[in-house]
């Protein structure tokens, strides 16, 4: 149970650092510039700001709701998630580290939020010929990769469970 809060705090500051760093240099270098392409225009770089949730879901609510689910909904979700982990006296490193993503992520987008003005900072998009991502930022890329760990690690859990 240790290791897996070690490795779980780990990961969640990393993530927490690693997107502010890296949405503090978005804005210092993106800041007044339209857009920045490169590799022949599949990894695109522009400053936007994201009212709303993963690629701007739930933008176009009203700002009272957005603010209640996104700034007061939130956090009680990241740590329902946390309690959930060390609830679990078998969780894994897996698990710990799929946990670790997914909160890491959703805090750091949230932390901007509430220093801010309810919006997060978003800045890459990726795409090939016409199909093309919307623009997100790390904390995006964590909370994916840790609900794709996450479900693996549940996949391969089943996979390996006796029957």
């Amino acid at each position: 149970m240790k290791r897996t809060l070690w490795l779980f705090s780990l990961v969640l500051l990393a993530c927490v650092g690693c997107d502010h760093v890296t949405k503090q240099a978005a804005e210092q270098w993106l800041g007044g510039v339209e857009r920045v392409v490169l590799l022949g225009g599949v990894v695109q770089l522009q400053l936007v700001a994201n009212p709303g949730a993963f690629l701007s879901l739930g933008a176009e609510l009203p700002e009272a709701l957005r603010h209640v689910l996104l700034i007061g909904f939130v956090p009680l979700l990241l740590a329902g998630a946390g309690w959930l982990l060390f609830r679990s006296p078998s969780a894994s490193r897996t698990q710990a580290l799929a946990f670790g993503l997914l909160v890491g992520g959703g805090l750091g987008n949230w932390l901007e939020r509430v220093r801010g003005d309810g919006s997060v900072t978003d800045f890459v998009s990726l795409g090939l010929g016409p199909l093309r991502t919307g623009i997100f930022n790390v904390a995006d890329v964590a909370i994916v990769a840790g609900l794709l760990l996450f479900f693996a690690a549940g996949a391969r859990r089943e996979d390996t469970a006796p029957e």
